[in-house]
């Protein structure tokens, strides 16, 4: 059986591609055209920038893929590439961004190590926001506390369950407060 991977997708600048909707629709086709089997596609979504304030309100969706024969860290790779095919640079956390690829897990493959996984989840904000990985950290390790990810990917993923939180893509973006979840509008 393949490895599935769960992907999120944003754009808040657009790209040559079009506004931020037309950038995320043609990463879809991008995907595919990469060698991904896209298995399930969410609603696009409405969502604020996050960090608050940092650039305009961002167009988010996930999508559960898969890619014969590779694993996480080539995935990652994929993903890296096509971003940059759309513009993206890598040059301040959390920033606006032509095209966010994200991976947010790999079925329940916990990478590096549980141990690693579980310091950069009790990372502190201020930290989180000068500090990234230097190496991939399966599942993603905010995915829990960011509606414009639980939202999306509750589309593709209600039942996928966090092999670390042993919590559902469900429970945990009911977990949400309300507020966060409202932010999130289908478009």
């Amino acid at each position: 059986m393949e490895q599935e991977f769960l992907i999120a997708l944003g754009s808040n600048l657009g790209s040559d591609h079009g506004d931020p909707a037309e950038t995320v629709k043609a990463a879809l086709a991008a995907l595919a055209d990469a060698g991904f089997r896209l298995r399930r596609v969410s609603r696009f979504f409405a969502t604020p920038c996050f960090p608050a304030g940092a650039g305009p309100d961002y167009v988010n969706a996930c999508a559960a893929v898969t890619l014969p024969g590779a694993a996480a860290p080539e995935v990652l790779t994929r993903l890296h590439a096509i971003e940059a095919d759309f513009g993206r640079a890598r040059v301040q956390r959390w920033g606006s961004r032509t095209l966010d690829l994200d991976l947010i897990a790999a079925d329940d493959t916990v990478l590096p190590d549980a141990d690693t996984h579980a310091a950069w989840r009790a990372l502190p904000l201020e930290d989180q926001k000068n500090r990234a990985p230097d190496r991939l950290i399966l599942p993603h390790p905010r995915l829990q506390e960011r509606a414009f990810v639980l939202v999306p990917l509750r589309d593709v993923a209600a039942g996928w369950r966090h092999p670390v939180l042993g919590t559902t893509v469900a429970a945990m973006t009911e977990a949400l407060p309300e507020e966060l979840r409202q932010e999130v509008l289908p478009l």
